[in-house]
């Protein structure tokens, strides 16, 4: 099954088959103290630098949150994403919680967006799903409900068929959910990614579905959580998932190098472009 999104330009295809995409996450205030200052005073330089960057460093498409107390998401989430549309031609991940702004951004977003997110709520379904279908979107579904993140493989693929089915009665055809199965730190339990491991499994093996992750949950509270992250995705990807919101910066390496040990990169030529651009320069 392949997720289609497409940008100004460009188009990315999800599936089992192709490459890992990787959606870059640095346009989130969210622990971003820089960005919310930003943000803030209308200065979007930085929203600019950070959309250049990711994109250097292996961004197949950008994340775009603008979620700062205090701020319009329904004024300035639209304006952040045709600012990001103009700067470049891949896709964009509308991420917000609040359904008006989700609305005034997919009016303005080019091609055919990701929404992040709709989880098993009613309410959320019932907010965010139709907005998906008049746009003609794909949408990530997070495995939680009214009841939180399920501890349980099963429960959350219950969750997963919940969002699957709710869309496809509103006519939203399978191949643009996208499922996330979500992880807890494993600084708490020692379970947690073994549960999120099993869950893709299931999702992958019942459903069908892509299946996206937010890698660096699994490491909070740890030390050197770039290791454990590095880890957890690479055993992520071997178990079915597809696409991360993640910081390609930090593991675009480890992702080129999972689709060549999985065969998803034809005599290492992603790996080999991908090094030969990215590796340290020597110094005199």
């Amino acid at each position: 099954m392949q997720t289609i999104l497409r940008g100004t330009g460009k188009e990315v295809v999800i599936g089992i088959d192709k490459p890992f995409v990787i959606i870059g996450e640095r346009i989130n205030p969210t622990g971003h103290k820089k960005l919310a200052a930003a943000l803030s005073e209308g200065n979007f330089d930085y929203v600019r630098e950070l959309v250049r960057t990711q994109v250097a460093d292996g961004a197949d498409a950008l994340d775009v949150n603008v979620g700062v107390p205090g701020l319009d998401d329904v004024a300035l989430l639209p304006q952040v994403v045709e600012l990001v549309a103009a700067e470049t031609d891949v896709p964009i991940c509308i991420d917000t919680p609040n359904p008006k702004a989700l609305a005034a951004a997919l009016k303005v977003a080019p091609g055919k967006p990701l929404v992040n997110s709709v989880n098993g709520e009613k309410a959320s379904l019932e907010s965010v799903l139709p907005l998906v279908k008049e746009r003609g979107a794909a949408v990530i579904g997070l495995t939680m409900d009214e009841s939180g993140i399920p501890n349980d493989p099963q429960a959350r693929l219950a969750i997963a068929e919940r969002i699957l089915n709710h869309a496809l009665q509103l006519g939203i055809p399978a191949e643009d959910v996208v499922i996330d199965p979500l992880v807890l730190t494993v600084g708490a339990d020692s379970n947690a990614g073994k549960v999120t491991l099993e869950t893709i499994r299931l999702v992958r093996e019942k459903l069908g579905v892509n299946i996206n992750l937010g890698a660096s949950n699994v490491s909070f509270g740890m030390p050197d959580r770039h290791t454990i992250n590095q880890a957890f995705l690479a055993l992520a990807m071997g178990a079915g998932a597809t696409c991360a919101i993640t910081h390609p910066g930090k593991l675009a390496p480890i992702i080129r190098a999972a689709d060549l040990l999985l065969g998803r990169d034809e005599y290492g030529m992603r790996y080999i472009s991908y090094w030969r651009t990215h590796q340290p320069k020597e110094t005199a």
